[in-house]
């Protein structure tokens, strides 16, 4: 194909709402594609968090209470809060050391801990240098937006 023939197929491409062409024969192949596609990154539950018993059958959910701030915010503490609604878990799997512990300094961009949401785990990472003061939920707990994960201390 010639380049004149191919500008005239991108310009014709580009006035029509086509988003992916494709041409193949025993010279040449053309694909041609328009628009960004998003790109979706998906991590795979470890099997240890995966249930294992039969399916449960939905029953009626309790109204939400906003979560109370630790004492400790009180006496001069700043709190790391979950980004998103999921399930809290300290360490990668049940049988590995946690991410974190009371009194353990942690660097920025340390990972934290995971919050597990659509049996997808995000790691929850440290957005500045601090020291564990508390840990606010316990392993596999339900953590709701914005309720606090940890009780730190700026460093």
């Amino acid at each position: 194909m010639e380049i004149k023939d191919l500008k005239l197929l991108i310009k014709m491409i580009t006035e029509t709402d086509i988003t992916e062409f494709e041409m193949d024969n025993a010279d040449e192949k053309i694909v041609l594609k328009r628009g960004h596609q998003p790109e979706i990154i998906q991590m795979a539950a470890p099997a240890a968090y995966m249930p294992a018993g039969p399916a449960v059958t939905a029953s009626p959910v309790a109204p939400v209470v906003p979560a109370a701030a630790p004492a400790s915010v009180a006496e001069g503490g700043d709190t790391i809060n979950s980004p998103i609604v999921g399930t809290f878990y300290r360490s990668p799997s049940p049988d590995a050391a946690p991410f974190a512990e009371v009194g353990q300094v942690i660097e920025k961009g340390q990972v934290l801990c995971l919050v597990e949401a659509m049996k997808l785990f995000n790691e929850i990472e440290a957005e500045f240098k601090c020291k564990i003061i508390k840990i606010c939920l316990e392993n596999a707990q339900p953590v709701e937006f914005g309720q606090p994960l940890f009780v730190v201390e700026k460093l």
